[in-house]
């Protein structure tokens, strides 16, 4: 019932600042529609901790501005790949073993590796992530197990 009412309560949030109207009857429209979801939803029996992980709320927090540091110096490497006349592109394909032990801590470090630009994760399976990466220094960056150590800690695990 827990992740019910916070599901719920994403669901609103969201319908509101998107919409942007505020009137008695379309606010009341947006909570019909969104009760509608979660009733489905609940029916069809998906929402769980995965639905709705908001315990990873805070830490997640915390992590996005270190991602969007490691994105931007990405992108500017990328740049410098593509502008430069002989393309030093070296492309790997490498395999990593995540660190995560939850579901939804794997898909957030993959998700991230994929947010990197010159790397891509192109599968998971048998608890390995496959991932290409442009560089030789993209394919470090990924082995250098930075990023899997800060996802580790979004799931409260040092």
């Amino acid at each position: 019932m827990k992740h019910a009412g916070s599901l719920f309560v994403v669901l609103i949030t969201i319908w509101l600042l998107w919409s942007g109207h505020y009137t008695a009857l379309l606010t009341g429209l947006g909570l019909f529609s969104c009760m509608i979801v979660l009733l489905a939803v609940r029916r069809m029996g998906v929402v769980d901790q995965e639905t709705a992980p908001f315990e990873l709320g805070p830490r997640l927090v915390l992590y996005l501005p270190w991602l969007i540091v490691q994105i931007v110096k990405s992108n500017i490497d990328v740049a410098r790949l593509v502008l430069n006349p002989r393309l030093p592109i070296r492309p790997h394909l490498i395999r990593v073993r995540p660190g995560q032990h939850s579901n939804v801590g794997r898909v957030v470090y993959a998700n991230s590796i994929t947010l990197t630009p010159g790397t891509v994760t192109v599968g998971f399976s048998n608890d390995e992530l496959t991932i290409h990466a442009l560089t030789d220094d993209a394919a470090e960056g990924v082995l250098g197990d930075a990023m899997n150590r800060k996802v580790c800690l979004i799931e409260g695990r040092p």
